[in-house]
């Protein structure tokens, strides 16, 4: 189920109908984090928490985004002249009631996504493989979880977003290939392979991640990779 980033003041503005609303995308959110699986379900509940908070700090945002209804028309000039909703005291207060209700409702999800990402979060071990050049904006990932004897190796690249505050790093990791690692085929001896085969860096930086734990690979251990190893790189 999919929430849009004005649900709660889509169709029938009723407290009853979208407090169901919100408890059956909730209900599929906790599956999901039940079943260890964080992303897409914990950006998307952060963006829907903050975008509540505007409705109610900021109601410049209710009027942008508010349904209007048509009041009268204006035939020379073939204008609309809209009255809004806004003037309607008790669509308010139902706005007010699904608002903070869904609040509290979305910090409980929220809270329990944050704890399963620092869970899991606090299992990744990460190393660099071999000696670490200066350039380290880009380079490989070798990713190894579970049982899984599998490695898989990504090409990763590190760019850099100016904002009028501060400056943000991004980071992009795209699947190359894979490898097995054993006693005989050690992480430095996939990197030798890697730097053969592909030839694109002659020096890369190369860090290994291991999880112990088999958990979602695309939807829990990749994002929570990327963030760590941005981290492990400034």
């Amino acid at each position: 189920m999919i929430l849009s980033e004005t649900w709660f003041m889509e169709g029938y503005i009723d407290f009853e109908l979208q407090k169901y609303r919100l408890l059956a995308y909730l209900k599929d959110v906790k599956n999901d984090f039940d079943r260890s699986r964080l992303y897409p379900h914990l950006a998307e509940i952060v963006a829907h928490y903050n975008n509540l908070l505007s409705f109610q700090q900021n109601k410049r945002f209710l009027q942008d985004k508010f349904p209007k209804r048509i009041d009268t028309l204006n035939l020379q000039k073939m204008e609309f002249v809209y009255e809004r909703i806004l003037a309607d005291d008790e669509v308010m207060q139902e706005l007010e009631q699904i608002t903070s209700y869904a609040i509290e409702e979305i910090r409980h999800a929220i809270n329990e996504g944050a704890q399963l990402y620092e869970f899991v979060e606090k299992q990744v071990h990460i190393e660099p493989v071999g000696i670490v050049p200066l350039y380290k904006n880009e380079g490989y990932v070798f990713i190894r979880y579970g049982a899984y004897s599998e490695v898989r190796i990504y090409n990763y690249s590190v760019t850099l977003f100016e904002h009028k505050d501060d400056k943000y790093r991004g980071i992009r990791m795209e699947y190359m290939d894979s490898r097995t690692k054993n006693l005989a085929n050690t992480y430095e001896q996939i990197k030798l392979d890697i730097i053969r085969s592909f030839r694109m860096l002659p020096n890369p930086a190369v860090y290994m991640v291991e999880y112990p734990e088999n958990v979602p690979l695309n939807e829990t251990l990749l994002p929570v990779t990327k963030r760590l190893l941005v981290r492990h790189l400034a």
